[in-house]
């Protein structure tokens, strides 16, 4: 069991779903993102996804792009970042954490050290988006070993018949996308959303997380209705962008997280 899977466990038992909010390691600067962080658990975030900045991440929209900009122009690497996570467990050792990013960063550091490192401070899951199902020897396999979850993306273009070699190794939840594209592209359908969710839940026992194009309290709670909790990033990373001070920043999340908790 990890602090995920004991998060869902509880969340379950109170009849709540799930908030998980992303910010990006580093941005707009350490102390700024920290200081955000550490504040997330007291907004009503259930689960931190953590970005880890890279040079090109091919899934993300304009938003997270610069935001990944920005902290790599501030110096931020996967060192920096590992630290992030370690002084946030100083004060909390129960919030779970989810590193979320591409594979080149991890690869170059080797993926033993990685994850011995990963584990170390304290990071309890991955979401890589650009290692298929197909590539599960790299990284998932052995991140699970190292008692890691891997969570996998499905899309509205995973069918019937990929759906089950997407679902074979992932633990922790599902991370269903919402729309089509990239990050902040397009709002979530409620409508659309559900009978996805449902279709997914058909084949597995493990929570299902929607997220991308989910930026209002309302659509938190509409999304977080048809499925076990919602995601948001780029909604608030643009309130980091746009050089808004921590306490604005996480009063933003706050209204966010009492949405999916009211679903």
């Amino acid at each position: 069991m990890t602090r995920i899977d004991d998060t869902f466990a509880r969340l379950k038992s109170q009849g709540k779903k799930a908030f998980v909010s992303y910010i990006m390691a580093g941005d707009p600067d350490v102390a700024t993102a920290l200081a955000v962080m550490k504040g997330l658990p007291a907004a009503g975030v259930d689960i931190i996804e953590l970005g880890l900045p890279f040079t090109d991440p091919m899934a993300d929209g304009p938003t997270i792009q610069l935001a990944g900009q920005r902290a790599l122009e501030g110096g931020m690497t996967v060192d920096a970042t590992l630290q992030m996570v370690r002084d946030f467990r100083a004060a909390d050792q129960k919030t779970p954490i989810v590193l979320m990013g591409y594979y080149n960063p991890i690869y170059s550091r080797g993926v033993d050290r990685f994850l011995a490192e990963a584990k170390e401070v304290g990071i309890d899951g991955l979401i890589v988006v650009d290692l298929p199902p197909e590539e599960d020897a790299e990284l998932c396999i052995p991140a699970q070993k190292a008692g890691l979850n891997f969570i996998r993306l499905a899309t509205p273009t995973t069918d019937a018949k990929r759906l089950p070699k997407v679902l074979q190794n992932t633990s922790g939840f599902v991370y269903y996308v919402s729309v089509t594209g990239i990050t902040g592209s397009a709002a979530a359908q409620a409508g659309e959303v559900g009978p996805e969710v449902a279709r997914i839940k058909r084949s597995t026992e493990l929570p299902v997380i929607v997220g991308f194009g989910i930026n209002t309290p309302e659509a938190a709670r509409t999304i977080a209705g048809v499925a076990d909790g919602c995601v948001v990033g780029s909604a608030i990373v643009k309130e980091v962008g746009a050089g808004k001070p921590a306490a604005d920043v996480l009063a933003f999340v706050a209204d966010l997280a009492k949405g999916a908790h009211s679903a």
